[in-house]
């Protein structure tokens, strides 16, 4: 191989490295946002995950102070029902 041929190849490659670089350089300055958007979005979902959870006790909660509120009026109709039979 003849030097001219030498310094045209070695010319050429360290062109394609030049490109190469030029074109990575705007990805790799991209990843730490997109790191930092992905640890966001890890955060609200367990954010979510934890608010889910607390709604679903709620619901529990609300459910069980239905029944109470149910064997409440019950109550209260049974004795208003007594009073009624002993005051007559």
């Amino acid at each position: 191989m003849s030097a001219v041929v030498k310094w045209v190849v070695l010319a050429a490659v360290l062109l394609g490295l030049v490109i190469l670089v030029l074109a990575v350089r705007p990805v790799v300055g991209r990843l730490g946002r997109l790191r930092r958007a992905a640890l966001t979005l890890q955060r609200r979902q367990a954010e979510a995950e934890r608010l889910q959870t607390t709604a679903l006790a709620l619901q529990r909660e609300v459910e069980t102070l239905r029944l109470k509120t149910e064997i409440t009026q019950e109550r209260l109709a049974d004795i208003k029902v007594k009073r009624g039979a002993h005051s007559r």
